[in-house]
């Protein structure tokens, strides 16, 4: 068995807790997050030689996104919201916790991806959009969707403080 490069083992250790966040929150499973964690690393481990001087995160995000969607569209199941624990959030409350992953099921899958590549991760709008192998005006419009969407639900609402004249702007 080879031993994998160090260089490879400081980038997983790196990133390994946000891509698991990610998936988690594009998934709402902790079981699958964690397989397709597990995947994009093998998949970035495999590439390793042309990652290492590029953008091995940026890759391994794709790979996520990517495999979820083809297991979202193989399923079509509503995944579950059961918390994955401190890390996955940060400084999230128990009760927002649960609102915002309840509030994140809800929303389509390309619109779920768009506000977890964009706002949880801080991508740019074109790097979401290559992430998503999309143009920047689908990540914009998706984006303005969710958000709207997001803020029609009353547990979100009360959960930020926004009163009901606020979500229609």
């Amino acid at each position: 068995m080879l031993t994998p490069p160090e260089d490879f083992v400081d980038w997983v250790a790196g990133h390994r807790t946000r891509l698991l966040r990610s998936a988690y929150l594009l998934t709402g499973d902790r079981a699958q997050a964690e397989d397709l964690v597990q995947e994009a690393v093998i998949k970035v481990a495999e590439r390793w030689g042309r990652l290492r001087s590029g953008h091995p995160t940026a890759y391994a995000r794709t790979v996520i996104v990517h495999d979820q969607a083809s297991w979202w569209r193989g399923s079509r199941e509503t995944p579950s919201a059961e918390p994955l624990g401190d890390h996955a959030l940060p400084e999230a409350d128990h009760a927002g916790r649960s609102v915002l992953l309840s509030a994140l099921g809800r929303l389509p899958r390309r619109q779920r991806a768009v506000v977890v590549l964009r706002y949880f991760d801080d991508l740019t709008e074109r790097e979401t959009a290559e992430a998503l192998g999309v143009t920047v005006g689908t990540v914009k419009s998706q984006a303005h969707h969710a958000l709207r969407s997001l803020r029609s639900y009353t547990d979100v609402r009360d959960l930020v403080g926004l009163d009901e004249q606020e979500t229609t702007r």
